[in-house]
């Protein structure tokens, strides 16, 4: 989710920032944010991964 905001904000920021960008442009720049997006996903663990599930083997 925490990704899924920043690509929505960089997108964003990008319309607002850039009006006069060419069609071109906005796809390269939608390709770039969402390779950056991507690779983030190393970086940021999503919190409901790491919770644990008390039905499949935890003794919580």
């Amino acid at each position: 989710m925490i990704i899924y905001i920043f690509w929505l904000l960089m997108v964003i920021l990008w319309n607002y920032g850039f009006p006069n960008a060419t069609p071109l442009e906005d796809v390269i720049m939608a390709i770039i944010i969402g390779f950056v997006a991507y690779k983030l996903k190393k970086f940021i663990s999503d919190p409901t991964i790491l919770r644990r599930n008390k039905y499949f083997g935890n003794k919580k």
